[in-house]
């Protein structure tokens, strides 16, 4: 992408009030971010419908310079940009209209890992929840081909559930509240570090010159819950971040999932409360969070693991969309079948490990077996 394209982009991504709805539509009508920004104003206005805010020319050039700055800061920094009309944008986050139509990452990540887990709790965690989060890290790395995990970089359960990953060997992804200039708290900035330098990423929707504000911590958990295929809420009472990823979660159709506590423990107040209003399930170990998501778990060595899959509705549905689109993408095939990426994901997983499909560069699917 040149520079100028880059600009562009950020530039329209900063737009007040865009996300990955308002964008789309954006883009519709005017074809492109650069578009966007040579229209000229009453043209801009009467072909979006936009506020004469928003299609003010000094306000669009205000735009351009300060992305003309973050152009600078992004390529001197080696930070990688994911805009929502680029394939390399997260698959599963694209599913969610309030997304934000830009993200900024460091680390050479797969965000659209197989298998996908947030964790996420109370930055007040008990033993109880520090141990719990430990434990079902491990156990999901050692049962889970394709694991990333996902949190928030925050002191407590977040920061437990990334050094999990690490001392695990599985890849771990933190959605941070503030730009990429700095990591906070400044506690965490040794485990970010080996994060990035371990196949993970720290992720922002926000830019190096950009404020931090306290709504900032809010409104990064619809995109810690977006990233992923399921949600586990650890610790929380019953108001706090995790609480707000695990309704966000529940509304993009996430699978939701909660760690039971004593009703006398004020960290599993949120916790109960989540599995009493059949918001989230009950999670006791990773073999429950495997079940739920329906899921293939490693076997363990020594024993013999049989590839045969009896293809079922949805999986003959896959498989006949591919065969009559060799070389489709994972977004393609959600498109063309209105499948959520999650399911798409789980799917893929069993015929690639039959031998009825191969995974080819770019993200792309061609069968290889006859059904």
């Amino acid at each position: 992408m040149t520079d100028s394209a880059l600009t562009y982009k950020i530039a329209f991504s900063s737009l007040r009030g865009i996300n990955v709805a308002t964008a789309r539509r954006l883009l519709g009508v005017t074809g492109s971010p650069e578009n966007f920004f040579r229209l000229h104003d009453n043209e801009l206005a009467v072909s979006t419908g936009l506020d004469s805010t928003l299609t003010d020319g000094a306000y669009r050039r205000r735009l351009l310079d300060a992305a003309s700055a973050e152009t600078t800061f992004v390529n001197a920094n080696r930070i990688a940009t994911m805009f929502i009309d680029e394939t390399g944008y997260p698959a599963r986050l694209a599913e969610c209209d309030d997304a934000p139509a830009m993200l900024y990452s460091v680390g050479d990540c797969n965000i659209d890992a197989r298998h996908v887990v947030a964790v996420v709790g109370t930055r007040r965690a008990t033993s109880y929840g520090l141990r719990f989060t430990t434990e079902l890290v491990a156990d999901l790395a050692e049962k889970l081909d394709g694991l990333l995990i996902v949190s928030g970089l925050a002191y407590g359960i977040d920061i437990a559930a990334h050094r999990a990953a690490l001392d695990a060997g599985v890849p771990t992804a933190a959605v941070v509240a503030h730009s990429l200039n700095t990591i906070y708290p400044a506690e965490h900035r040794m485990t970010a570090r080996k994060m990035v330098t371990n196949g993970g990423a720290i992720i922002t929707e926000y830019r190096s010159d950009s404020t931090t504000h306290p709504g900032n911590f809010l409104a990064r958990n619809r995109i810690v819950a977006g990233l992923s295929d399921c949600v586990v809420i650890v610790e929380s009472d019953l108001r706090g971040g995790a609480m707000t990823t695990a309704r966000l979660g529940a509304a993009y159709n996430r699978e939701v999932m909660a760690v039971p506590g004593r009703t006398t423990d004020r960290y599993s107040r949120g916790c109960n409360r989540l599995i009493n209003d059949q918001t989230a399930r009950i999670i006791t170990s990773a073999d429950d969070l495997i079940a739920a998501m329906g899921w293939r778990a490693r076997q363990p060595e020594g024993t013999q693991q049989t590839l045969t899959l009896e293809l079922d509705s949805e999986s003959t549905r896959v498989v006949g969309f591919i065969a009559s689109n060799p070389g489709v993408t994972v977004n393609d095939i959600c498109a063309g079948l209105a499948m959520p990426y999650s399911r798409l994901s789980a799917l893929l997983f069993d015929l690639e490990m039959s031998d009825t499909v191969s995974a080819l560069p770019g993200g792309r699917y061609e069968v290889v077996a006859r059904i």
